[in-house]
Formats: structure tokens, sequence, C-alpha cells
């Protein structure tokens, strides 16, 4: 007995070292599928990255090329226009002198009297403000700020021939057909001054209101600025780092007369039950519902995320200067790195519903600023007889005056409100960004589980 309880204990020492052994072996093997499992997602990673920067690679070179071809086109038409304009105007002067070598009549100028009566009432100082403000949109103080900023770039000098349209005259006519969108006929009626001239009139003051007042009025927030923007979107949201709302409406157009199918809206024509086209614009707002930033021009049938692409704002955005900050989106655009939109997929939980509800009040901020765009400014609401490729100078203006209104405080008459239709162009697919999917999964449950919560969903 006394042997065998030896031998028992001798065989201890060497199992203690079998099973550590056994032990080690196992982390080692643990720690050795880890590392393949990791290696595994690096390349899958690495895939789906390359795959996205080729896809993204190829659709910016078609759109591209798409757009090339269109200056292209639109070049032709402009050199056809002109030749046929030139063959009428030598026409038209053959015929003149031969009937003036005919009749042996002295050529004298004439010129069609027109009344001015509505727009000298107007411009009278007595004129009621509050009426001034129902026709433009604006106090008389501002209109006459914009005057006073355009005089430079819009004012002509009289001739021997005719005296120049006065400065306030000039800048009337194009708020107030941007305002009303009433036909060219009936503002030449209005103002007393030729169809011809009116038309030409707003392209100019369109014109000077891109190239003088757009970089002063449409501005990125500054750095300063930039803080106390994102902390009145925390306290809308609870959203840390917002600092603009994103939206993309339409604008209808007739049809052009070049690459009808990429202008036509398949949106609109399903809804209206009527062939539409239109143009896009893009908007980036702070929490006023004032333009941060715009691209404008697009055709129609471009989704969200393809013309987010085209933007100036795409390009700031992959070279890393909105790092740290969120621009909110609606559906239709791709999560990025600086792009934060709502869950799409089906069977959503709470925490999705939460952090929707939040996204769907900064994208208020968006939809309401759109609202009263096209309230203020109706030519946005029905279709135009401008020019294709003079349209974005139009809309841009249309945004130039909006912030101009929203900064000095305009009132916004509540019987111009303006529905905007839900105008997302959804892709069927999206790109994303998968570093970014567990950060917006982070901030969705912080939403839920502070006092920032909705409880709309439940």
């Amino acid at each position: 007995m006394p042997e065998i309880r030896m031998g028992t204990m001798v065989n201890r020492p060497v199992l203690a070292k079998s099973t550590v052994f056994k032990i080690l072996l196992l982390l080692v093997l643990y720690e050795e599928q880890q590392r393949q499992e990791q290696e595994e997602l690096d390349r899958i990673y690495r895939l789906e990255r390359e795959s996205f920067e080729d896809d993204h690679k190829r659709r910016r070179e078609d759109l591209l090329s798409h757009y090339r071809q269109l200056q292209e086109d639109y070049a032709d038409l402009d050199e056809i226009e002109r030749c046929r304009l030139k063959r009428a105007r030598l026409s038209a002067t053959a015929l003149g002198a031969a009937v003036s070598t005919q009749q042996s009549v002295q050529r004298r100028l004439w010129v069609k009297n027109r009344s001015q009566a509505w727009w000298e009432r107007c411009n009278q100082p007595g004129f009621p403000d509050e009426d001034f403000h129902r026709d433009f949109r604006m106090s008389r103080a501002t209109f006459d700020r914009i005057c006073e900023e355009l005089g430079a770039a819009v004012a002509k000098e009289d001739t021997m021939l005719r005296q120049a349209i006065p400065v306030k005259q000039r800048v009337a006519v194009c708020i107030w057909r941007l305002a009303t969108g009433e036909p060219l006929r009936l503002v030449s009626k209005r103002f007393g001054l030729g169809i011809s001239t009116c038309h030409k009139l707003v392209l100019e003051v369109c014109a000077a209101i891109n190239d003088v007042l757009l970089p002063k009025y449409v501005q990125w927030p500054s750095k300063e600025r930039l803080q106390g923007v994102m902390e009145e979107f925390k306290r809308l949201s609870g959203i840390s780092n917002v600092v603009g709302a994103m939206y993309t409406t339409h604008i209808p157009i007739i049809a052009p007369k070049i690459n009808v199918a990429a202008y036509f809206n398949k949106r609109h024509t399903e809804r209206n039950q009527k062939t539409s086209y239109s143009i896009t614009l893009q908007g980036v707002m702070d929490i006023n519902g004032a333009f941060t930033d715009v691209c404008i021009g697009w055709p129609g049938s471009m989704s969200d995320d393809r013309v987010l692409e085209k933007s100036a704002l795409y390009q700031r955005g992959a070279c890393g200067s909105l790092a740290g900050v969120w621009i909110v989106g609606g559906p239709g655009y791709p999560l990025l790195d600086w792009l934060l939109v709502p869950y799409v997929q089906h069977n959503l939980t709470w925490t999705h519903h939460a952090f929707n509800e939040k996204v769907a009040d900064v994208l208020k901020v968006a939809r309401g600023a759109f609202g009263r765009l096209k309230g203020r400014w109706r030519f946005l609401q029905r279709r135009t007889e401008v020019k294709l490729q003079e349209l974005p100078a139009v809309l841009g203006a249309c945004c130039v005056l909006h912030n101009v209104c929203e900064q000095h405080r305009e009132g916004f008459d509540p019987d111009l409100a303006y529905e905007i239709v839900d105008d997302e162009m959804l892709p069927e697919t999206l790109p994303w960004s998968p570093n970014t999917v567990p950060i917006r999964d982070a901030i969705a449950h912080n939403l839920l589980h502070n006092v920032h919560a909705g409880t709309v969903f439940l």
C-alpha cells in the first residue's frame, strides 16, 4: 500500500504538466484562428473598398463624359442659332436698304411709348412698406441695400438714342419676375418695358447676384460660427457635431432639345400623370434654414447620390475637409465618414427608430427652408422659357435672395407656403463607408439611452 501511494504522488506533476501544455496549445490555436479570421476580414474589407472605388471611378467617368457631350451639343446649337440670326439680320438689312433706296425715306428712330405708372408708384417714398414687402418679398430697406451692392455691376450709361434704365428698376424687374413667376408679357406691361428687355434684365441681374452677392451670402460657416451651429443642432436632435442638413429638390423645366431622357423625372411623371422634366438643386442648410452650400443644374433623372458625387461638397469630404463633423441627409444619400443618413433596412429596432426620428427632426430644417425658397420665389414652381444653360444662374440668384431675406429676418407670408413633395430619387444600391457603420450604431444607442431619445415610434 505505501508503494502505491508513492506512485500516485509521482504521477501528479506529470498530469499537471500535461494539462498546462494542452491549455497553452489551445491558446496558441485560438490566437492563430483569431489571426486568420482578422486577415480574412481585412481581405474582405479591402475587396469591398476596391470595388467601391472602382465603381465610383467608373460612374464619375461616365458622368464627366455625359457632361462633355452635353456641352458640345449645346455649343453646336449655339453656333447654329448664331448663324440663323446672322442670316436673318443680313436679310433684314438688305430688305431695309432696298426699301430705303426705292422710297428715299429718311430713317428715324422709333420707340414704343409704354406706361411705367405702376413702377413709378411703387418707387415713391410714400408707397406702403407692407405692400412693397408683399410685391417684392422684402422690405424697401433690404431692396435698397441689394441695389446699392449691385449698382456697379448692373448700371448702364445713357446713350444718344435713349436713357439707360435705372438700377432700381433693373433689380425690381428681376425680383418681381422671380417672386411672382409672371410671364414676361405681363412683366413687360407692368414695368413699361419691352418683353425682350425684361428677359435680358432678369438674366443680367441674376448673373450679377451670383458674381457679387453669392460669395458674401452663401458661405460655409467660419470656425467661430461652426461651434454655435453644432450646439444649436445638438439642442434640436441630441446628435453632436452636426453642421448642416442636406436636401435635393427638383425644378421643373420644359423638355430640352437634346438629351431629353437625361432630364426625364420618373417620379414627378408618375405623381402628376404628365410627362415631367427637371433639373436638380442640392442644398446644405444651417439651423436657421440659410444655404451654406449649393449644387445646381444636374439632370433630373440622376439619383441624389449621383448628384452628390458631382458636387464640390463631395470633393471636400473626400479630401478630409469635413473630418470630425456631420452633415445629415435623407435616405437617398450614402453613409459616409461625414454624411449621416437614416436606417433604411427592414425590421428596424427601437434604437434605429429613435435615431431615424432625430434625423427627421434635422431634415425638417432643410425641407422647411426649401418650402420657403419655393414659396417666396414662385418662378421655381412652374416650367419656364429660360434656356437650360442659363437656368443655373437664375436658381443660384434665388438661393442668394433667400439667404438675404433670412439674414435680414424678412417675414414669410403664410399664404405663400409651399409644400415640398418628397423629391428623393432613390438609387437601387447605395455605397457606404464600413468604418461609419459602428459609429452610427453608437450614436443611435446613445440617443435611445439618454434624455434625447424619442418615443414617437413606441
